[in-house]
C-alpha cells in the first residue's frame, strides 16, 4: 500500500492552516488624546508667538548709515515696538522707509529672535551736484535726485545743463533734461578714479557734446557718453603722455589730441 504523498506529508507536518493576521486596530480612546494633543500644541505655539511677552519687539537697530543718523531711520521706519515680533510686516517697514527717506537706495528688514528688529540701510551716493538757489541737489548713480543740502560734499562735482543756442530746440525736443542728466551721470561714472578727483564741473550742452571741467584750468572734451571706457582709458594715457597739457579731446578715442592752451 502507498504511502502519503510529498503534499500530504508537508500538511500534516505544518498543521492546519493559520487564519490571516487582523490589522491592528487604533483605540477611540488613543485617537481622541493624540488629537486633543495636537491642538494643546498649536494652541501653545499660538500663544507663545502672539500672546506671550517672550517674542516681542523690544529693540530697534539700525546699520550702514553714513549721512542719515540711526535716530532718523528708526522714526521714519516707525516699527511697532511691544508687538509680537513675527507679525511685523518687514515689507512695509521698507517700503516706509525709502518712501520718507529718499537717501536710501536699499533697505533690508530682518527679525532677530527673540526681540529685535535690525534695519539694514543702504543709502544712494552722490556722483553730481545741481546748484539751485544756493543749495545744491544730489544727483546718484541712477540720475536719481534724492536730497538738497547746504553746502557741496567734497569731490562731487557739479552738473551744468547749458544747451546749445543754436541747437537748444531741438536738442531738448529729442532729450529732455532727464535724459541728458543720466547721460552726464554715465559719463561721471565713466572717469577715471584720478580724473574723478579733479572734475570740477560736467558740462552738458547736447548728447554728444559734453565736457568736463577740472582743477588746474584743464578741460576735457568728452563728447557724448558712448565708449565710455575706451574714452578713460585714453585719457589716461593722453594726461601722462602730456603732463603739462590744459586741453584734452577725447571724444573720438581713437583719434585723441591735447594742447597746451
Amino acid at each position: 500500500m502507498a504511502g502519503p504523498t510529498t503534499a500530504e506529508r508537508q500538511r500534516i507536518t505544518s498543521g492546519p492552516p493559520r487564519p490571516p493576521r487582523s490589522r491592528a486596530r487604533v483605540r477611540p480612546r488613543t485617537l481622541i488624546l493624540s488629537l486633543i494633543a495636537l491642538v494643546l500644541l498649536g494652541a501653545g505655539g499660538v500663544w507663545l508667538f502672539y500672546g506671550s511677552q517672550w517674542l516681542r519687539v523690544e529693540r530697534v537697530t539700525t546699520s550702514g548709515t553714513r549721512v542719515l543718523t540711526p535716530e532718523e531711520v528708526r522714526e521714519a521706519a516707525a516699527a511697532p515696538v511691544g508687538s509680537p515680533l513675527v507679525s511685523v510686516d518687514t515689507d512695509v517697514l521698507e517700503n516706509r522707509l525709502r518712501k520718507k527717506l529718499r537717501r536710501i537706495d536699499s533697505v533690508d528688514v530682518e527679525r532677530s529672535w527673540p526681540h529685535e528688529i535690525s534695519l539694514k540701510v543702504t543709502e544712494r551716493k552722490p556722483v553730481l551736484l545741481i546748484e539751485k538757489g544756493g543749495k545744491f541737489v544730489e544727483v546718484d548713480a541712477k540720475g536719481v535726485r534724492f536730497a538738497t543740502v547746504g553746502h557741496a560734499p567734497k569731490g562731487v562735482p557739479l552738473l551744468e545743463l547749458t544747451p546749445d543756442r543754436e541747437n537748444a530746440a531741438s536738442s531738448l525736443r529729442r532729450f529732455d533734461s532727464h535724459r541728458l542728466r543720466r547721460e552726464a551721470v554715465s559719463v561721471a561714472g565713466a572717469l577715471p578714479a584720478a580724473v574723478e578727483r579733479d572734475t570740477r564741473v560736467v558740462k552738458v550742452r547736447s548728447y554728444d557734446s559734453i565736457s568736463l571741467e577740472l582743477s588746474g584750468d584743464r578741460t576735457v572734451a568728452w563728447g557724448s557718453s558712448e565708449k565710455g571706457r575706451a574714452k578713460a582709458s585714453t585719457l589716461s594715457a593722453l594726461m601722462k603722455a602730456a603732463p603739462k597739457a590744459r586741453h584734452f579731446d577725447v571724444s573720438v578715442p581713437t583719434a585723441p589730441a591735447s594742447s597746451a592752451s
